[in-house]
Formats: C-alpha cells, sequence, structure tokens
C-alpha cells in the first residue's frame, strides 16, 4: 500500500502532469520542424498516413518520458 502515501500520489501526479507537458512540447517542435501544418494535415484534410506516423512518434516519446521517470 506504499503507492496510496500522499507523498507518492503527489508525486505520481506531478510526473505524469510534467510528462504531457512534455508531449505538447515535443508535438509543438515536431509541426515546426515540418514544412507543412501537421495540424491542419491531420484534421482538415484527414491524412491518415500522416496520423499514423504522428502517433507512433507520440507513443515512442511517451515510452521515453516514462522511463525517465521512472
Amino acid at each position: 500500500m506504499e503507492y496510496l502515501k500522499p507523498a507518492a500520489l503527489i508525486g505520481s501526479l506531478v510526473y505524469s502532469i510534467l510528462g504531457v507537458i512534455m508531449m505538447v512540447v515535443t508535438f509543438i517542435v515536431v509541426d515546426k520542424m515540418t514544412p507543412y501544418d501537421l495540424w491542419k494535415e491531420l484534421i482538415e484534410q484527414r491524412n491518415q498516413p500522416l496520423a499514423t506516423v504522428v502517433a507512433a512518434f507520440v507513443v515512442g516519446i511517451a515510452i521515453i518520458v516514462a522511463a525517465a521517470i521512472h
């Protein structure tokens, strides 16, 4: 029951929020590095291959962030 202690719970919440912020920042950086607008391609153009690549990228960064936090 160690994970229910307040310090562990607060630490998990802080690291979770930090991980989400890092994911958003990373997506923005990748969006700026590409020659076209990722958000427009994903939402308006419904570009499925690009969505698959971005999803794989996001999962990869999430694994790295989770490993760094753990």
